[in-house]
C-alpha cells in the first residue's frame, strides 16, 4: 500500500500545500497520479487539511483521517492501522512511479524501514535540502516496524520538496518546461 501524507499544517507555506496548483493541477494530483500506477493508494489527511479532503471527495480519491498530532505520531498511527507501507509526501510534485516502485520493492525485500535519499552530487545547488549522512533526504519512505536503510534514488527533481512560495514558483517553471502543454 502507498499512503500519501497530506495532513500537515503547512506552516512555511501559510496555506494547504496539497491543493496548491502547479501548472494548473493540484500538487496532490501530481503525486496521486504517479503513485496509483504502482499500487493501491490512500491519502492521509487530518483536521489541518479540509480543502485537501474536499479535493479527495471531488476526485474520488480514497483517504483516511489521522489524529493530526504531528508527522511522527501520524506515521506511527498509520503503521498500526495498515502495517508496513510506502509513504510519499504530497509536496513532491515531480515524483515518478519508478521512484515509488523502487522504495516499495526494497521495503518488501528487506522488511525494514527504508529512507529514500539522493546523492548530493545530483541535487541542484540552489535548493535548500535536508541532508543526513551525506545524502539529501527526500519524502519517499518505506515504513516498517524496525531498522532503517537508505535507498539511493536517481531523480534529481525529488530534491524539490515544495514548502515555500519560492519553491512553488520554481515548481511551476519546471512543470512548464517538462510539460509545454501547460504554458
Amino acid at each position: 500500500m502507498i499512503i500519501i501524507l497530506a495532513g500537515g499544517k503547512s506552516t512555511r507555506m501559510g496555506k494547504e500545500k496539497p491543493v496548491l496548483k502547479i501548472a494548473d493541477k493540484e500538487m496532490l494530483l501530481w503525486v496521486y497520479n504517479e503513485s496509483s500506477k504502482i499500487d493501491e493508494t490512500l491519502v492521509a489527511l487530518s483536521k489541518n487539511t479540509p480543502k485537501t479532503r474536499e479535493l479527495c471527495l471531488r476526485e474520488r480519491i480514497p483517504f483516511v483521517n489521522t489524529p493530526g498530532r504531528g508527522y511522527v505520531e501520524d506515521v506511527q498511527w498509520l503503521l498500526k492501522e495498515f502495517g508496513p507501507f510506502v509513504s510519499v509526501s504530497a509536496d513532491l510534485p515531480f515524483v515518478k512511479a519508478c521512484d515509488i516502485a523502487l522504495i516499495r520493492s526494497e521495503l518488501e525485500k528487506k522488511k525494514t524501514s527504508i529512507t529514500g535519499v539522493l546523492p548530493l552530487n545530483i541535487v541542484p545547488k540552489d535548493l535548500g535540502v535536508a541532508t543526513y549522512r551525506g545524502y539529501a533526504i527526500v519524502g519517499i519512505n518505506g515504513v516498517s516496524y524496525e531498522g532503517e536503510e537508505f535507498v539511493e534514488l536517481r531523480n534529481p527533481l525529488l530534491a524539490l520538496n515544495v514548502n515555500t512560495p519560492r519553491e512553488i514558483e520554481l515548481a511551476n517553471r519546471i512543470a512548464k518546461l517538462l510539460h509545454p502543454k501547460f504554458t
